[in-house]
């Protein structure tokens, strides 16, 4: 059984699933900021329609949103927007990276303090809510894991061991992927358990070798972050892992959230900026079906086969979850 903010449900019944999306983001500090307002009702009246549009055009059936906790986590917010829309949401708990996260409250508990926090939420609730988390998250910086990071790191493999859940991580700018591995297996969760995010920041097809050879699952789930690495880039990738005989270690997802509190954190391009305001003034932004427009007709083009599309995106998330071992690679 997978907990889903709405309760358990059958790994059977995950059917095609985004493992990386968010319905809303508030950076810490964003609360403080009297220009900018929250309208909680309206943010679950877009998130519905946007999470309707994706069950119903693009057939998707689960919903993962590993937002961390100090990022504006509200899973009310999930539990409602799911009910209402049909899709199944699994929260996560764990914390973001030290850059732009990890409070100071908890930075200063140990590392049994902090699992325990972990094991609480996917075992008993998040807060009052009685909302269970269905996976761990683990966030790092670039271009190396801190100290504090690695301590968070520690709590989430001793929480993965004690309740089974699988780990899904944060990497940054595609940094890092193969030491969150090693930090993984010094704690004893199997690498199979851990779906390393991220890993398309970096263009470099051996870093992500690295990542798949080293038995984990690996993330191009930030596919349409132009600013981060070029979509075409990612397909090429993408290709080159199927062709390679890892088609059933690929996750596919956006890293979207439909929306955040407060103004932009990092600088965008004027064409960047220019594009952003289009989209949102037709309702289309941030655009969660682009997976699905845009991205998967280039990995077609590039001989990824609809058939393989549906392994990636409907038979790894099962697995994963499932905690079933990986199938042996083999290249086409």
């Amino acid at each position: 059984m997978i907990q889903t903010v709405t309760g358990p449900i059958s790994v059977k019944s995950l059917g095609r699933t985004l493992m990386h999306e968010h319905l809303f983001i508030a950076f810490p500090g964003a609360w403080f900021d009297p220009f900018v307002k929250f309208d909680r009702p309206a943010l679950i009246e877009d998130a519905v329609a946007r999470l309707v549009e994706l069950r119903t055009v693009h057939g998707v059936s689960t919903f993962v949103d590993p937002c961390p906790i100090e990022l504006g986590r509200d899973v009310m917010i999930m539990k409602e927007v799911s009910e209402r829309s049909g899709m199944q949401i699994i929260c996560t708990t764990g914390f973001y990276y030290q850059e732009r996260g990890l409070p100071i409250y908890w930075r200063a508990r140990t590392v049994d303090e902090i699992a325990e926090l972990y094991i609480r939420e996917i075992n008993h609730g998040i807060g009052d809510t009685g909302v269970r988390a269905g996976a761990i998250k683990v966030s790092t910086g670039a271009p190396f894991v801190t100290e504090q990071e690695k301590k968070f790191t520690a709590a989430a493999c001793i929480a993965q061991k004690v309740t089974g859940v699988p780990i899904i991580t944060h990497t940054t700018q595609g940094c890092a992927g193969p030491e969150q591995q090693q930090l993984f297996v010094a704690g004893g969760v199997d690498a199979h358990r851990c779906l390393i995010g991220h890993c398309c920041a970096s263009p470099e097809h051996a870093y992500h070798r690295r990542v798949v050879d080293g038995g984990s699952y690996i993330g191009f789930d930030q596919v349409g972050y132009s600013n981060f690495q070029r979509d075409d880039v990612r397909a090429d990738n993408v290709a080159k892992l199927v062709r390679s005989g890892f088609r059933a270690q690929i996750m596919m997802s956006m890293d979207c959230a439909c929306s955040t509190l407060g103004r932009p954190t990092t600088q965008l391009s004027c064409e960047e900026t220019s594009k952003t305001k289009r989209l949102k003034s037709q309702d289309l932004w941030p655009p969660h079906t682009y997976m699905f427009t845009d991205f998967i007709p280039m990995l077609h083009a590039k001989g990824v086969s609809q058939s393989d599309v549906q392994f990636i995106l409907e038979e790894n998330p099962r697995r994963f979850f499932a905690g079933e071992l990986l199938p042996k690679a083999s290249a086409s």
